[in-house]
């Protein structure tokens, strides 16, 4: 499984020197999960802006042939490392323990910028037990990393129609010591359905914290534990195997494969030439129309014709399909179009159809306009 560096971002960390003679302490590892689309990385990325955050090395985890989230991550360039293309669990599961042991061996060496935490966004389509058992049961990692607390991202809008349809939703909350509720701020959006949510919240799992991501000043805030708080959640350092127990070790991949196999699709374009603005109100147009709660995810980073410096970030999710976003310049070196979509019961042939067929309307669009335009404008 590929292992790809983010770069092109501001290197922000400092070297750091550790105490002589003092006993390496661990580093502690933040899980943060949720479904596809629930604002895993919007969250993240607040929390990485915050001050005392700097140190932080993040993994990615995505569910697709291409990367994208490591790519809309502030963090420095040697900072954060992508699992492609799995779920964190089997082969992609062996990638993580080499990259933990990687990432510590690197910063003993001096060869990357130190950092004092770690933070794992697990793919939309992940539950974080496997990550448990690697951080709890992998002797190479324990003695180096500890657990340090799941952060589950639940979805206001779409989380009902969510946790009735995918298993996958209900354990990481199930899992959680804290659960935040995201995009409550959106408009429209009952105050009783989010009371309602937070209900079936709390049945799943009577423990966790419930928060509303609008009602956080301090988005570091949600990442930090009480070693009680923790202790509460069954972790315990002493016996590593009764705190995997406590959260859930009991755990089987094959019905997840399975699943994803038969009834989950994803699908990846990628385009050298960037597209003009036409293209891309099409692509909306298209989403808006085929938005539903099989289209579980779309995201994508956008080379724009008429803004050539700068690409358009697209998130969508279900039934909602969000504003666009603007990035100020390109994060990396990258400058192609990516697109990734992850559905259910849609075949990908169906969705790269409606990609063709977009492109070639496009494409004929602009033909017309030039024919029709005058012979001076085309010199």
């Amino acid at each position: 499984m590929p292992l790809t560096c983010h770069n092109g971002l501001p290197r922000r960390f400092a070297p750091r020197n550790d105490d002589a003679g003092a006993p390496p302490a661990k580093i502690p590892v933040s899980i943060l999960t949720g479904f596809l689309g629930s604002g895993k990385t919007t969250l993240l990325n607040r929390i990485l802006r915050e001050p005392g955050f700097e140190r932080t090395a993040v993994i990615v985890n995505e569910f697709g042939d291409i990367g994208i989230d490591h790519d809309l991550i502030d963090a420095s360039d040697d900072a954060v490392v992508l699992l492609e293309n799995g779920c964190l669990c089997c082969a992609v599961r062996s990638d993580l323990v080499a990259t933990l042991s990687s990432l510590h061996q690197r910063r003993a060496q001096g060869s990357i910028h130190a950092f004092d935490r770690v933070v794992i966004e697990t793919s939309g389509l992940a539950e974080p037990t496997p990550v448990l058992e690697v951080l709890l049961s992998e002797p190479s990692v324990n003695a180096r990393f500890v657990p340090a607390g799941i952060v589950t991202t639940v979805d206001a809008v779409n989380a009902a129609a969510t946790l009735d349809a995918h298993i996958e939703s209900v354990q990481q909350i199930a899992l959680a010591d804290r659960v935040v509720i995201t995009k409550t701020d959106l408009p429209d959006l009952p105050g009783a359905s989010v009371q309602a949510l937070q209900d079936r919240v709390r049945a799943l799992n009577p423990q966790a914290q419930i928060v509303l991501a609008s009602d956080s000043q301090e988005a570091g805030a949600l990442l930090r534990f009480t070693p009680q708080q923790l202790l509460s959640h069954g972790w315990s350092e002493a016996s590593p195997d009764e705190a995997a127990l406590a959260h859930g070790q009991q755990h089987t991949h094959a019905h997840q494969h399975a699943q994803h196999d038969r009834r989950i699709q994803r699908l990846s374009i990628v385009r050298d030439d960037p597209w003009d603005l036409r293209t891309l109100e099409l692509l909306l147009d298209a989403l808006s129309q085929n938005a539903g709660p099989n289209m579980l995810r779309v995201k994508g980073i956008i080379a724009i014709e008429e803004e050539p410096t700068r690409p358009v970030v697209l998130h969508g999710a279900q039934n909602l399909v969000h504003k666009l976003e603007w990035l100020a310049q390109w994060p990396s070196a990258d400058r192609r179009t990516r697109i990734m979509f992850i559905t259910r019961d849609i075949p990908a042939a169906q969705v790269r159809d409606i990609i063709d067929a977009i492109e070639r309307l496009s494409s004929r669009t602009r033909q017309a306009r030039l024919r029709a335009a005058p012979s001076d404008q085309l010199i």
